[in-house]
């Protein structure tokens, strides 16, 4: 029985530092170890734990697992029913990732309800993981100037001059509009929180998942599939409630958008606890308040989702009570939401100074964090195993993209003279 017990844990303990060994880590903890339990059987978590980080196709597992490819197809399908992976089709060729904890599969074991295991004990575990431990919060928000996701300004508040300034990407609604695939499913947040009895009332169906992601999802029933028009439907809806477009931090394919609230959002409670490390990117605006038009309501303080918005005295000496807004310009992330709350047009969006930076697509965002993590070399080392010339030619290609700075990072790191030789060329 000791023997017994000895394989699990080692085998829980591989698929930890399998997980970790993506820039969107898992620090190893009791409870994290309680959730792989949860999601994954003993032998599950060995095989996973084999798993490349670059995309690979069934024969690719069956030679890892040392099993015939159609024993493979029946473990990946299955891990691909609960979330667990992601399948698609690429050259006619079922091609299988394993997405990181987050944003990934955490969120899509409970972004539709089920009841082939125990979501309310896994969303226990969630809640003690992410909102009381909060290791994983901080190793995923705090670490790095290159972040996972970013806002997305509320296009119904923004001015014509606004409107000028902002590009195709920085919109949910161009998002929507031009994604392949569109699927909606469970908020992941709002769905935790229901069962630890700390959900609000916001929408639950309104996480946007879109492109070869939502492909996956919706052919195995975790979201639903839906058309440009009910995305665009389900934006404003959200919008309606007050709710913050937070999605992928990058400018082309966008993988998803959620529509979050302040109270259950782990990304916007990162940003209200420390948003002074800026846990999320913001959008390129900034409110600006007029003094001479705030009336001190406090509707946009109530609206705020991170907090940014207080009052303060108006130090009007004819009115000693009087209270005005005040933004704190670090912790706001230019949601534009508060806007929504000011009746006296006390309140109106600006340019930030400097404007934000977006990673053009997801390798760029995951060559980048992955540079500011320390973890270059399992982009580049993938089960001990070097990428083939290609692939190692696509990552290289990113980083010779990369500001002096940063390349610098990722010469140290790797310490390949090859490298080094490329970016001093270049």
């Amino acid at each position: 029985m000791a023997h017994h017990n000895t394989i699990k844990v080692n085998s829980y303990s591989s698929l930890q530092q399998r997980l970790n060994r993506y820039p969107q880590g898992a620090p190893p903890s009791e409870l994290l170890f309680q959730i792989l339990k949860v999601l994954f059987s003993e032998r599950e978590a060995k095989l996973v734990s084999l798993l490349p980080i670059k995309p690979f196709t069934g024969k690719k597992a069956a030679e890892i697992w040392k099993m015939t490819p159609g024993d493979a197809r029946i473990v990946l399908n299955d891990l691909a029913d609960r979330g667990i992976i992601l399948d698609y089709e690429h050259n006619g060729e079922s091609t299988y990732t394993l997405p990181p904890p987050m944003a990934g599969f955490f969120e899509f074991s409970l972004m539709r309800y089920r009841n082939d295991f125990d979501q309310k004990t896994l969303a226990e575990l969630y809640y003690q993981y992410l909102n009381v431990e909060e290791d994983f919060i901080k190793e995923l928000f705090l670490t790095g100037e290159t972040q996972l996701g970013r806002t997305f300004v509320n296009e119904g508040v923004l001015s014509n001059q606004n409107a000028l300034h902002v590009l195709d990407y920085e919109r949910a609604s161009e998002v929507i509009k031009t994604a392949s695939t569109i699927g909606v499913g469970i908020c992941y947040c709002r769905h935790k929180m229901e069962h630890v009895g700390r959900n609000c009332s916001a929408p639950m169906e309104v996480c946007l998942t879109f492109s070869k992601p939502a492909e996956s999802l919706i052919h195995h029933n975790i979201a639903r599939k839906i058309d440009a028009a009910e995305g665009l439907d389900l934006l404003q809806l959200a919008q309606s409630h007050n709710l913050v477009q937070f999605g992928e931090n990058v400018q082309e394919k966008v993988g998803f958008i959620c529509n979050c609230c302040g109270c259950c959002c782990e990304a916007l409670i990162a940003a209200r606890k420390f948003g002074f490390l800026n846990p999320v990117h913001t959008t390129n605006f900034i409110p600006a308040i007029d003094d001479a038009k705030c009336t001190g309501c406090g509707k946009c303080v109530t609206l705020c989702p991170v907090e940014a918005m207080t009052l303060v005295t108006a130090s009007d000496p004819h009115n000693p009570t009087k209270k005005k807004a005040k933004l704190d310009k670090q912790q706001c992330l230019g949601c534009g939401v508060c806007l929504k709350g000011c009746k006296v047009d006390a309140l109106k969006l600006i340019s930030r100074e400097n404007r934000v930076i977006t990673p053009v697509n997801s390798v760029h965002r995951v060559v980048l964090m992955a540079i500011e993590r320390g973890k270059l070399h399992n982009l580049l080392f993938d089960n001990q195993i070097l990428w083939s010339h290609r692939a190692m030619a696509a990552v290289l290609g990113v980083i010779l993209k990369l500001p002096p700075a940063k390349q610098f990072l990722a010469s140290d790191q790797f310490r390949s003279r090859y490298l080094v030789a490329l970016i001093r060329k270049f």
